[in-house]
Order: structure tokens, then sequence, then C-alpha cells
């Protein structure tokens, strides 16, 4: 399967006064695009598979946690009344980790941003990592593609 593509639709308060969308709603959006893939509600199911991939919430046992984001613009992101597409996938899977891709696509198929964010799940009691079981890594496991690759570094 690899790449999941998700349709996001922007808000007016989204953008700058260039009409563009503001670097920090681009986090908005790639936030949006990942909890709709791996994230899940108390009896709602995740779009990955028929289980719950990762669970959320304040009554939760973990927690997900993000360590670290990076996004390259490639071309500015114009407002539409089409939702943007996010294509996302994983470029690696640790011990408690994960490494998500994105690709921010325009609503002409335009790649205007690349972006990286390690996820840390963590015990909701000790805050401690808590490692991936092996029934959420087969979960996961269709979504596991190479990682990310940015133009200037």
């Amino acid at each position: 399967m690899g790449r999941m593509r998700v349709p996001v639709q922007m808000r007016w308060a989204d953008l700058d006064a260039y009409g563009h969308v503001n670097n920090a709603a681009m986090l908005t959006l790639l936030e949006e695009a990942r909890i709709a893939v791996f994230w899940t509600s108390q009896g709602e199911e995740s779009m990955v598979s028929g289980a719950k991939v990762l669970s959320g919430g304040p009554g939760s046992d973990t927690h997900t946690l993000v360590a670290r984001q990076e996004i390259e613009y490639l071309a500015p992101l114009s407002y539409s009344q089409d939702p943007v597409g996010v294509e996302l996938w994983i470029g690696q899977i640790g011990g408690a980790s994960l490494l998500v891709c994105y690709e921010v696509l325009t609503p002409t198929g335009e790649v205007c941003a690349r972006a990286a964010s390690s996820i840390v799940k963590v015990d909701a009691g000790t805050g401690r990592p808590a490692r991936f079981s092996d029934a959420e890594r087969e979960a996961l496991a269709p979504l596991v593609d190479d990682p990310v690759e940015f133009r200037r570094r």
C-alpha cells in the first residue's frame, strides 16, 4: 500500500497576507491528515486497518508526542475551496517512535511541501517511551515506504 492520500480542507484563517497558507497553518494541515490516518477515538476504526492502530484522548494508556518536525516548502499553497491532498506514509518504525513522512499537494496535484514528523509513543502515567506492540507494527506495516527526501540539507 505505501502512501495514503488524505483530503484536508483549508480554512480561510490559514492564509497569510499574501493569500498563501501560512507556514504555521501547514503544521495544522499535516496534523489533521496524521490524525485521520493513525489515531482513533474509542469505538472508531482507523483508516489503516480494521484494528485500532494508535489510540488517543485523555483516557488512553499511551500518548503520542511530536518530538521533531521538518518542512521544506517547494511552492506557495494558495487558498482553494477544494481540499488539499496530503500524502503520508511511515519512513521508519522504531521501538517506540515513528517517522511520519508527507507530501502536500495543491488541488491541481503539484507538490508544494515535503515534511517529516518524529512521533514518540509514551506511557500516559510515566511519560516514558512505550514500545509498539506486534499488532500495532503489523497494522502500520502497509504504510512503510522510503523516508522523505528533502532537496536542501
